[in-house]
């Protein structure tokens, strides 16, 4: 990429308004023009102009659905490079020590990352795979084992039969902007996040990337994370009072 074409994304990116329809498709939906004009608080014309030159950038993609066309962030590439700017951000903005990431409770136990589960519930799941040797993590790759199948299986969730996808790999690691540690990306990442929601273990908010727990998603994660690591993701009242007594 040259200078003048990363100059322009750069600029893109960077407008108060354009950032924040940015932000608002970070959940993995497709929103409309009046629905991303209103998460940027400025008027549908206005909004559509912004968001004709995210979509011409390969930003944003379009799906037109009967009379609505719907826009949603153009990849994961996307997504991890707006989450890597949330992370220099956070940094630049405090030099002192002070807590990272979402001020919300919710948010920083449980959200979406684009697609795939992030948050401290998150981190602590690739915490307890590698120390069960069913993940490993080298830099910017990630690898299951063979222990995988079993450690997943136990969380009712089977990776041995995932099919191949040669245009995505199978899990790779996503540094987590409030925890500044690694959680699951690729399509393993995908699928656990779905598989969690589908349980009803965690459960979406509305207009929001919070995932919020369940009392039965609570004694899931529970049990199969070990009382220890629960209690200890609990240490700051950010998982909900039943969760904290099992």
């Amino acid at each position: 990429m040259n200078t003048n074409a990363l100059a322009r994304i750069a600029s893109l990116v960077g407008e108060p308004a354009r950032a924040a329809m940015l932000l608002a498709l970070m959940d993995g939906r497709s929103l409309t023009a009046r629905e991303l004009a209103d998460s940027a608080r400025i008027t549908p014309a206005t909004a559509s102009r912004h968001l004709a030159l995210l979509v011409e950038a390969g930003l944003l993609r379009v799906n037109a659905q009967g009379r609505h066309r719907y826009h949603r962030l153009a990849s994961a590439e996307v997504a991890g490079v707006l989450e890597g700017i949330l992370r220099l951000g956070v940094a630049a903005a405090a030099p002192q020590r002070v807590a990272t990431g979402p001020r919300d409770a919710t948010m920083r136990f449980a959200r979406t990352c684009y697609d795939h589960l992030a948050g401290r519930l998150a981190v602590a799941i690739v915490d307890r795979l590698v120390e069960h040797h069913a993940l490993v993590i080298d830099d910017d790759t990630a690898q299951l084992t063979s222990r995988a199948g079993t450690a997943f299986r136990a969380l009712g969730f089977d990776v041995d039969g995932l099919a191949p996808d040669a245009g995505r790999p199978p899990c790779r690691p996503c540094l987590d902007w409030g925890e500044r540690r690694m959680h699951l990306a690729g399509r393993v990442g995908v699928l656990l996040c779905a598989h969690c929601v589908d349980r009803g273990w965690l459960l979406r908010a509305p207009k929001s990337r919070a995932l919020q727990l369940s009392p039965t998603g609570a004694v899931a994660f529970r049990d199969w994370l070990g009382v220890e690591r629960w209690t200890a993701l609990g240490a700051d009242d950010s998982l909900p009072r039943f969760s904290r007594t099992g």
